[in-house]
């Protein structure tokens, strides 16, 4: 299939390269910013563009754009190639942004992954979730998801939404905590490195037990002294108190 990327980020350089691999053709690579695009379209060995009109017809229009740049571009990414297929990957954006814009055949790509730049991501274990617009697009966007990663699923746009939040909770809210911790460790001189093995080892339990049942710490014990302590050592940092505060209570509600 010959696919035009409508993007040049994280996702985008994660994925253009899986799917040269997996025998597609990149027609060209267009961001807003000619350099980014051209970074990518280097490796993709393939051209660069900073006008949507530019690109090349495509069998594929993947969009790997934020969410307001998806919505204020899609317009722009159809016209004129309303018989085309255009498929986006953002998991908070309706697939409806397609038939919106004047598509007639359209998806969604949605691969549920923290990306970066220059990371290798192990493809055939990334759970990838699809929609169609109707049976035939369903069958493409799974198809081109098959070539991607073994696990792909089907999911509207309101049960991508559902999901996005549990990735946001999952992942970037688990993230900004590991940010707090070497924040707090760092005022002691203690590198954030001695809280990995904690970190592999909650992640390991998981993978056999459900979260609920992992749950350790002072506030599932109900241990108001320990909770006590560290709100007052955390005096200083108010905002990570009324955190600490709010998560302990949520995790055991008689500590209200």
């Amino acid at each position: 299939m010959k696919i035009a990327l409508i993007g040049a980020g994280r996702v985008a350089s994660c994925m253009g390269p899986r799917l040269k691999e997996a025998g597609h053709t990149v027609t060209g690579v267009y961001s807003r910013t000619l350099s980014n695009a051209q970074q990518l379209a280097q490796v993709l060995d393939t051209q660069a563009f900073d006008n949507l009109e530019s690109i090349p017809e495509s069998d594929i229009y993947l969009t790997m754009l934020t969410d307001d740049a998806l919505v204020r571009l899609a317009p722009a990414i159809v016209k004129g190639r309303e018989d085309s297929l255009f498929v986006h990957t953002a998991g908070s954006v309706s697939i409806d942004v397609w038939k919106d814009a004047g598509a007639i055949r359209y998806g969604v790509l949605y691969p549920m992954q923290t990306f970066s730049k220059g990371a290798c991501i192990d493809w055939p274990d990334v759970p990838v979730f699809v929609e169609g617009c109707n049976p035939a697009c369903m069958d493409a966007v799974t198809k081109l998801a098959h070539d991607l990663s073994g696990n792909v699923t089907p999911l509207s746009s309101k049960g991508r939404k559902k999901l996005h939040i549990a990735a946001v909770f999952a992942c970037n809210f688990t993230n900004r905590m590991y940010a707090i911790s070497e924040q707090l460790l760092a005022t002691e001189g203690v590198p954030f490195s001695v809280m990995l093995p904690l970190v592999r080892e909650t992640a390991r339990k998981v993978e056999s037990i459900k979260p609920h049942d992992a749950q350790t710490g002072p506030a599932v014990r109900g241990d108001r002294k320990v909770i006590s302590e560290h709100l007052e050592l955390l005096k200083d940092y108010p905002e990570f108190a009324e955190l600490y505060r709010l998560i302990s209570i949520d995790i055991n509600s008689d500590l209200k």
